[in-house]
């Protein structure tokens, strides 16, 4: 069976619970998962379902830009302190969304950075949500290019923001919005901006179910429609695209342990 890794999901939200949800994914061929800290509340808790499920479950931490208003110090502090453990991948999910604006853009942009301070710090990676904020995005992350890595989570902008995430030396990661049938421009970018060796496939469950399972609650097994579809587009075999998304999430999550 191919094997796969979920880059960016939110185990602690999943449909029939987290045991259910990681079986589910064992079963599809999906044998590591990284599940995504969004705010203060849910920090402590995807630490502990990465421990509970080690070595086949990792996690981030972070705050999102909705939750922007509650970064803190002692967020902070939660970051700076945990960050070193084994199961602590990246910083993340963090970054920009004008699109709702949810906390104030002072206070995502001043978030963000403070982020991208700690992950600088402790040598991890990040995982960015931008959102309608291309330019600012852009902007921030080059404040610290070459200092910071990561991925740009559930890619839904355009070309120009693809070409300056790769120039910068971030990678890119594919939800189920590439199956969407509303989704060309995203479907051209992948086809002929990303090269496969900076590409990642993630299903952000239990949001953007793919086709065929759009209006159900996602989950981390829906990954492998996803990988057909991107498979297609890159003109290779789900066992070349499995292949080097292992290589990549390997290059990408340094603590990733996966033979």
């Amino acid at each position: 069976m191919l094997e796969w890794i979920d880059i960016h999901c939110h185990l602690d939200r999943l449909e029939g619970g987290p045991e259910v949800a990681f079986k589910l994914a064992q079963a599809a061929g999906v044998k590591k998962l990284i599940t995504i800290g969004t705010e203060p509340e849910d920090l402590q808790i995807v630490l502990d379902l990465a421990k509970q499920f080690a070595p086949d479950v990792y996690c981030t931490l972070g705050i999102h830009p909705h939750e922007g208003v509650k970064y803190s110090d002692d967020v902070g502090k939660f970051l700076r302190e945990n960050g070193s453990h084994p199961s602590v991948v990246a910083i993340g999910e963090i970054g920009l969304d004008y699109h709702y604006d949810q906390s104030p853009r002072d206070e995502q942009r001043y978030a963000f950075r403070e982020q991208l301070k700690i992950a600088q710090n402790l040598q991890l990676p990040v995982e960015i949500h931008t959102r309608d904020a291309e330019e600012d995005t852009i902007a921030i992350l080059s404040e610290f290019e070459g200092k910071v890595k990561g991925v740009i989570h559930c890619f839904t902008g355009t070309g120009w923001l693809a070409t300056e995430a790769l120039k910068l030396g971030y990678n890119i990661s594919i939800s189920g919005i590439v199956t969407f049938k509303n989704a060309q421009s995203i479907r051209d970018t992948v086809q002929n901006i990303i090269p496969l060796d900076r590409l990642h496939i993630e299903t952000d469950a239990p949001f953007l179910a793919p086709v065929p399972m759009r209006g159900k609650s996602n989950t981390s097994a829906y990954m492998v429609h996803t990988a057909q579809v991107v498979a297609d587009l890159k003109n290779v075999t789900l066992q070349q695209l499995s292949e080097q998304a292992k290589q990549n999430a390997k290059q990408m999550f340094k603590k990733l342990i996966w033979d």
